[in-house]
């Protein structure tokens, strides 16, 4: 039986178990006192019943594939056992492709291994299957005993639940520093091949090396520089373009519009955060990058076909509702006391949102405005399709520039050996946009708890 008919199986084990448990605590409570409510009690045989089984199908999935592996390798002669790692590992690689496909094979040994590994699967899974239902049963048995109702199942139930939060805490942040980690070796791969200054503060960026060692091309530009300030430019575009619209927005939603306004135009602003970039993207290609170019003309600007300007106001809009939303929800969690306070002292309606609720609401307001920085620097669709992928040093908003995460993408496609200065570029830029973010988590960090300890 297979994994996915197991977990239904043990689903349904801990069903049974769970209500059958709870009903044999409600007719004991009428002839004694429990210790705790009959749906512990059901939790606790429920969790009896499915999660050692699920532990051991996860298990099972761990080890099965080396313990087949194990058992095709016993099964072959001492001959094949004997060549070279390289020629072994092909040759098992073959039984396995066969195995999965289903494929006839004619060698003797090769069927002599198939089998192997057909008999020692079945008898794990019958084994596996056999094991899920002593377990399963046997949290049915105990919820039918006299002993289930002198546990303290309250205590075990949350016990297993701490657990289970802990272990999830636990996931994310193993994943984070694997993560790190990951980013981090394969980074100190590339500084092996290019100096760390060299890239950090290199002008140039022209990641084009040769595909072989007997090929003739270039030994690559490195300097990252120019990603860094078009990833800023953009960046700086958007931010300029959403923090005072979304906050102003925010401000009249919350103090001046009337309910029924705010109930049509809140929805309709958020609207905005669930359009895919690629929409926007096309917007920006399509629409707001000609009109610029027009316009520029017009009154004697050279502006290039694809401009950071196009691609930061575009970029701008779409992060409006992280700082509206965010904005809005802080503004209304400031106490309606303060509001009363400050008017009630004679200030007006503005002097209160400007003097009360703004400094008070001020960490959540910084916190959506990095919310919206760290969207904007970790877009790549919309400076994909309007801003180009051309690596510029420049300041101009009117020229084409590039970000660091369009070229960890274009980094990462084509034919480029794993292993290159090209290819590990992408890592080096990925290590450093991540420093950057995180100097960037550290310094909003600082503004939300200096104003917090002010106000709370």
């Amino acid at each position: 039986m297979n994994a996915s008919a197991l977990i239904f199986i043990i689903i349904g084990l801990s069903l049974i178990s769970y209500f059958s448990g709870r009903h044999r605590a409600s007719v004991s409570a009428k002839s004694q006192t429990l210790i705790a409510l009959p749906k512990h009690y059901g939790y606790m045989t429920a969790i009896w019943s499915g999660l050692p089984a699920l532990l051991l199908i996860i298990l099972w999935a761990m080890f099965k594939p080396a313990y087949l592996h194990e058992q095709i390798i016993q099964s072959l002669p001492a001959s094949v056992i004997l060549q070279a790692q390289d020629q072994l590992d092909l040759y098992v690689n073959s039984i396995n492709l066969a195995i999965e496909n289903g494929e006839p094979v004619e060698d003797p040994i090769m069927q002599k291994a198939m089998e192997s590994y057909q008999v020692a699967d079945s008898n794990s899974k019958w084994i596996l299957t056999t094991l899920v239902f002593v377990i399963g049963l046997s949290g049915i048995i105990f919820s039918l005993t006299g002993a289930l109702t002198k546990v303290q199942a309250r205590v075990k139930v949350e016990k297993v639940i701490r657990i289970f939060l802990m272990l999830c805490s636990a996931v994310a942040i193993v994943t984070t520093i694997g993560i790190v980690l990951s980013v981090l070796f394969e980074a100190l791969r590339f500084f092996e091949a290019v100096s760390f200054f060299d890239f950090v503060f290199g002008t140039t960026w022209s990641p084009q090396t040769a595909i072989r060692v007997d090929q003739v091309g270039s030994s690559g530009s490195f300097g990252a520089i120019p990603l860094f300030v078009g990833t800023i430019l953009i960046s700086l575009i958007a931010l300029i373009i959403a923090v005072p619209i979304g906050l102003l927005s925010a401000i009249y939603l919350s103090e001046y519009a009337s309910a029924k306004f705010r109930a049509i135009a809140k929805p309709a602003l958020e609207v905005l955060a669930g359009i895919p970039t690629v929409v926007y993207g096309f917007f920006a290609a399509l629409t707001v990058a000609p009109f610029i170019r027009d316009v520029g003309q017009s009154i004697g600007l050279t502006v290039a076909s694809e401009s950071a300007l196009a691609a930061g106001i575009v970029m701008g809009v779409m992060i409006i509702p992280f700082v509206s939303s965010l904005s809005d929800d802080v503004i209304n969690a400031v106490p309606q006391a303060m509001r009363d306070g400050s008017l009630g002292l004679g200030a007006t309606q503005s002097e209160t949102i400007k003097q009360v609720i703004i400094p008070a609401a001020l960490p959540g307001i910084v916190g959506g405005v990095l919310l919206a920085a760290s969207r904007a620097i970790g877009e790549t669709m919309i400076v994909v399709m309007a801003a180009g992928l051309s690596a510029k040093l420049t300041a101009n908003p009117l020229e084409a520039v590039t970000t660091v995460t369009v070229q960890i993408v274009t980094l990462l496609t084509g034919d480029q050996e794993f292993d290159s200065p090209k290819t590990l570029a992408a890592f080096a830029l990925g290590l450093m946009l991540f420093v950057t973010t995180l100097v960037l988590n550290v310094f909003a960090l600082h503004i939300v708890r200096k104003y917090r300890e002010q106000y709370e």
